[in-house]
């Protein structure tokens, strides 16, 4: 019995000494979206703070608040503003990344805190379904011999579908910086001009095109993956499937905090995020959106984001993008 005392004493001293209350969220969240409400970026964090709230894994209000401007700079801002408070939650992307390397934001990503992987978006090469270019060996042979004979549709010049077709092109032995790039605002726009014969090729999100390759108006010559995806993509092959020995820059999606936040704050984040991807709302949002389950916690979303990183930096690099 002496010794059993003792036991419990000390086991009660070393909880009072390192294991407090586990922490949860005292006032309201506040979810930053980078970009106007209505986009995909928007509907993401949105569906993630209605699971929260509506499953309870939440017990405080949970509000998505809209920042855009200065290509999410402002966002990221914000953030920063609140170092070591868990309450604010900032969506992000690898334009994070770009924005840091082209001298566009005066901070690095580090200074946030990775809380969560959510999603890899793959990306797409697309062509009318008349075209000429069958596949990537197709685009590869014609921009060997003229680089500038061949129009790439994109929302950005310098953004994650930019430097994914550039590091396939670099991959084929062509000069990315002698690459046509046509901007548009949106996807939307680059559909149109490329269904109209005004650009040869479309880089985008594969979302975007499902439903034009499904209705025979385009064909997707490739995919920026690791290994053919499943579902509605099944049939399209990747770039190292052709011969092209990359996979791009992943189009990931995340969440994360500001600086300093405790390993408490982290991991209840850990944990709600984890039972968010586990619902039936979410596995149906990936299904919808021909998504893999891309999930990753805090300390592992942390290593791949160093990965991420030194790739997107070495794209922007062959570009001459980096300030």
């Amino acid at each position: 019995m002496r010794v059993v005392t003792v036991l419990i004493i000390a086991c009660l001293i070393a909880n009072s000494a390192s294991g407090q209350p586990a922490w949860r969220p005292e006032k309201p969240v506040e979810f930053i979206v980078p970009t106007a409400a209505g986009g995909n970026n928007d509907k993401l964090t949105r569906l993630v703070q209605k699971v929260l709230q509506d499953r309870k894994l939440l017990t405080v209000p949970a509000v998505v608040f809209n920042r855009p401007g200065g290509n999410q700079t402002l966002a990221v801002l914000h953030t920063l503003q609140h170092p070591g408070d868990p309450h604010y939650v900032l969506f992000s992307n690898p334009v994070i990344f770009t924005n840091e390397l082209s001298g566009v934001g005066s901070w690095r990503y580090t200074e946030l805190t990775p809380l969560a992987l959510l999603v890899v978006e793959s990306t797409v090469l697309s062509v009318r379904a008349s075209s000429v270019l069958r596949h990537m060996g197709d685009l590869a042979e014609r921009l060997k011999a003229d680089p500038e004979s061949i129009s790439f549709a994109m929302p950005s010049r310098g953004g994650q579908p930019h430097l994914t077709a550039a590091a396939a092109v670099k991959a084929a032995g062509v000069d990315p910086r002698k690459m046509k790039v046509v901007v548009f605002k949106s996807s939307g726009e680059s559909m149109t001009a490329l269904l109209g014969g005004h650009v040869d090729v479309m880089v985008s999100s594969a979302g975007s095109v499902i439903g034009q390759m499904q209705g025979g108006q385009v064909r997707v010559l490739a995919i920026a993956a690791a290994q053919r995806m499943t579902g509605s993509l099944a049939q399209v092959p990747t770039f190292r499937e052709q011969g092209i020995n990359s996979a791009g820059v992943a189009a990931w999606r995340g969440f994360f905090g500001p600086r300093a936040l405790t390993p408490a704050h982290v991991a209840f984040w850990d944990d709600a995020f984890a039972r968010v991807v586990d619902t039936s709302e979410w596995k149906k949002h990936l299904e919808e959106g021909d998504l893999a389950q891309q999930y990753l916690r805090s300390r592992e979303f942390t290593r791949y984001l160093e990965g991420e990183y030194a790739t997107t930096r070495a794209a922007m690099s062959d570009l001459g993008l980096i300030k």
